[in-house]
């Protein structure tokens, strides 16, 4: 199958690096300095540092040559990318089209399938998500991830592309339980973080694993999504990973902001993109639109965008009423 992944970020030089063992794969990083630097180094030494790139994989910097005689198209960039990618691709001829982004986009709230659909009308197009730290799927780690796709070829299409070794593909048609599910447990990975950075304990944290998970069952459910789905890899499995996976960038700002880091601090250490941070205004205001109590989310909002110390957040929870689980 000749495959061209679009973003040389971690995620997509990870994947790009355990299919090309199998596939033809092109990995296109747009900027040309960087593919230079991919094919000289075979490594990607920015975001991706001590894993090797297979001589069969592909890197081009020329998107009509990344694309040509694709069957199937991916883009592994955050979803501030995701419209723009596929307007550049608008005009090419390809296959299937498959999105690895996770969040909700700024300014629309839209969840990534309905942003690919308004630009690409029509698309054949599937999402790939998971509990999944590129790193570790790059140094052939057990992992498994669901592709979701309402049309049960192109589903067969994703498993036969990436199924193979220590990564494993499972099936769903659920595309919005499996799109909530990578958006929110982003949102609660800071609320973990935050926690644990003030020293809470262990017990704070599995109280806030479980009770953002309730959180983001009543939001997909009430955007369309099914409770399975977000009980499983995408949604509960994901979140225990990036609320408690050392890898997590998400956790990471959550931890710097509960010592007592700015905002601005927390994001210049990391260096790299954390969507939880971009995403949590989207999924606040998605909730309140649907109506759907989302008290962890407002406290990380209250913190990362008003202000408020985290411990103030932390005693505002705590004040919340009793009521049934």
């Amino acid at each position: 199958m000749r495959i061209a992944i679009l973003g040389a970020g971690a995620w997509g030089t990870a994947l790009a690096a355990v299919v090309a063992q199998q596939h033809q794969v092109t990995l296109y990083a747009r900027d040309p300095d960087q593919a230079d630097r991919l094919r000289r180094d075979r490594e990607n030494r920015c975001y991706l540092p001590g894993i090797g790139l297979p001589a069969g994989l592909r890197i081009e910097s020329d998107l009509s040559c990344a694309l040509e005689g694709s069957s199937l198209v991916v883009i592994a960039t955050p979803i501030s990318g995701l419209r723009e990618s596929c307007s550049a691709i608008a005009h090419h001829g390809f296959g299937a089209l498959v999105w690895l982004c996770k969040g909700l986009e700024e300014g629309t709230n839209l969840l990534p399938h309905a942003v690919v659909h308004q630009v690409l009308p029509g698309v054949l197009g599937a999402v790939l998500s998971g509990p999944s730290f590129a790193l570790e799927v790059a140094q052939g780690h057990p992992t498994a991830l669901t592709v979701a796709a309402t049309e049960p070829a192109l589903q067969e299409q994703v498993v036969e592309a990436f199924h193979r070794g220590a990564l494993r593909v499972y099936k769903t048609s659920d595309v919005v339980g499996v799109e909530v599910g990578g958006a929110v447990k982003n949102v609660l990975a800071l609320a973990c973080g935050i926690s644990d950075g003030l020293g809470l304990g262990q017990n704070a944290r599995a109280a806030l694993v479980t009770r953002g998970l309730s959180e983001m069952v009543r939001l997909g459910v009430a955007l369309g999504g099914r409770p399975e789905t977000l009980m499983g890899l995408t949604g509960m499995g994901d979140l225990i990973l990036t609320c408690t996976g050392a890898l997590s960038r998400n956790r990471q700002i959550g931890l710097a902001l509960g010592r007592g880091e700015s905002l601005g601090q927390a994001l210049s250490a990391l260096g790299h993109v954390a969507e939880g941070v971009r995403c949590a205004r989207s999924v606040q205001a998605l909730s309140a639109e649907r109506g759907v109590d989302m008290p962890i989310t407002a406290a990380v909002c209250a913190v990362l965008f008003d202000g408020v110390p985290a411990r103030e957040m932390v005693a505002v929870l705590l004040a919340r009423s009793p009521r049934a689980e």
